[in-house]
């Protein structure tokens, strides 16, 4: 019996992809470095679907149908590497080796041309969804090149998530790397969503006095609206859990120390790199390290002074939060947005971001009711600038602000970290000012490095004697 796919890597997230391609009608060749591993997920699956039990790596291809299609389920980095390099031996011109994990789009575009060279495919997909995603449908980011996707679309797009409309949530994003880029921002502004929205639950509760039980209340009502998302629904799920073991809200008895894999700290490094301001993205990522440093926070306790200020809440509060993390969350995605578009210039990529957002409306962990907003912005040839341009979020994103600043002034003053909802506001306000201080430091510059500068009121790149007589010179005389 041949098979269509090939799934090497069995632990969860590839057992899951490996049922969800049975189930789907595929006939499906499963491998894994330790057999028992194959043996378990056909003795407690197996009747879901065709598999094929191979033991090697050799066999696994050989039971594959041509153009073979390999799809490499192991932890990113050197895992992949090794088993790419024990793969290629074994293949022929034309066949299809795909990484599901999460890969930095580097050594994507790295692993890609290396097989190019040799005549296969390497296509980086990115899957987000976790594990029940995985089984029963994920947001499937492919990218590689347009023909590995004609051999390989069809397959992907039937197991993927579908959207209200029926359209699955998989489409081919791009060459080489674009597909794990994608994935890497999709992650960027999950890390930024999950941060707002543990900054909404301190609010509600450090300044408002609102206990989980109640909270869980809250969220489940703000789900209702345009807040509807995953992350929405399920942070009510986790407010309304007690503890058994003590009787306590839930949140009350995990270590406040947030972990994380890579993905986000990997958007903001390329975000430097792109000079794509993501500073709602990267305050959620510092949030996360200085939530691990245990030692040093315990100290400052201590240690530091608040001087926090007596303020009386507003009593609209509630709903000030409720429309401040809508704006936040709304910068988020206008950041990641804006970063696919830098990323697109940078490496030839033609990123489509009504596409890219229609494949996040199901399945994925951002999922939210505003993505078919997002949708509507870009579609057509009248694409804003930046998502906080178009119509529709001008009108929504400005009825918040007064709530915004109300909220935003009122944690300061209370002692209380909101760093996504005030660098989210900072970033609003920094785009909309007429003048920055970016002059200053362009005279900073220009002072101790000689790096020059441009003048508002003509053409030309000057510089000014400053260890001379202070005199402006045009930067051509300098070299």
């Amino acid at each position: 019996m041949s098979a269509q796919i090939g799934v090497t890597g069995l632990a969860v997230m590839g057992a899951n992809l490996a049922r969800n391609l049975a189930r789907n009608g595929y006939t499906v060749a499963l491998h894994n470095r330790s057999v028992a591993k194959t043996d378990a997920l056909l003795a407690k699956h197996g009747d879901e679907g065709d598999f094929v039990r191979t033991e090697t790596l050799r066999e696994l291809v050989d039971a594959l149908e041509k153009p073979r299609r390999v799809l490499i389920m192991v932890k990113a980095g050197a895992p992949v590497d090794a088993v790419v390099d024990q793969l290629v031996p074994l293949l022929e011109e034309g066949d299809i080796v795909i990484d599901g994990g999460n890969s930095h789009y580097q050594d994507t575009r790295r692993r890609e041309a290396a097989l190019a060279e040799k005549g296969l495919h390497f296509v980086g997909v990115g899957v987000s969804g976790g594990e029940e995603g995985a089984l029963n449908g994920p947001s499937i980011m492919p990218g590689g090149s347009k023909e590995s996707y004609d051999a390989l679309g069809p397959l992907l797009e039937k197991i993927s998530a579908k959207a209200d409309d029926g359209a699955p949530c998989c489409a081919w994003i791009g060459t080489d790397g674009a597909g794990h880029f994608v994935k890497m921002v999709h992650n960027g502004i999950e890390y930024a969503d999950m941060q707002v929205i543990g900054e909404a639950y301190d609010l509600l509760r450090s300044a408002s006095g609102i206990e989980p039980a109640e909270q869980a209340g809250i969220f489940e009502e703000w789900n209702k609206g345009e807040l509807s998302s995953f992350l929405i629904e399920i942070t009510a799920e986790v407010l309304k859990h007690v503890d058994a073991k003590t009787g306590k809200p839930f949140v009350d008895v995990v270590v406040d120390a947030a972990g994380q894999k890579g993905t986000g700290r990997w958007t903001v490094q390329s975000a430097l790199d792109l000079g794509s301001p993501v500073s709602g993205i990267a305050e959620s990522v510092f949030a996360r390290g200085i939530s691990s440093q245990a030692a040093q926070r315990a100290i400052a306790q201590e240690t530091l002074a608040g001087h926090e200020a007596e303020v009386a809440v507003p009593e609209n509060f509630v709903e000030d939060v409720r429309q401040a993390l809508y704006a936040s969350k709304l910068v988020s995605y206008a950041q990641g947005l804006d970063m696919l578009g830098a990323a697109g210039k940078e490496y030839g990529w033609d990123l489509k971001l009504d596409e890219i957002a229609s494949l996040w409306r199901e399945g994925c962990i951002i999922r939210a009711a505003l993505l078919k907003d997002i949708m509507a912005a870009y579609k057509g040839d009248s694409r804003p600038a930046n998502l906080l341009f178009a119509p529709a979020f001008v009108e929504s994103i400005g009825r918040a602000v007064p709530a915004w600043r109300r909220v935003v002034a009122t944690a300061v003053q209370l002692g209380i970290p909101v760093p996504v909802f005030s660098s989210s506001l900072a970033y609003y306000d920094a785009l909309r000012r007429k003048r920055l201080p970016a002059a200053v430091i362009q005279g900073q510059r220009d002072l101790f490095g000689a790096h020059t500068y441009q003048r508002v009121d003509g053409e030309g790149t000057f510089h000014t004697l400053w260890g001379e007589d202070h005199s402006e010179i045009s930067a051509v005389d300098t070299h």
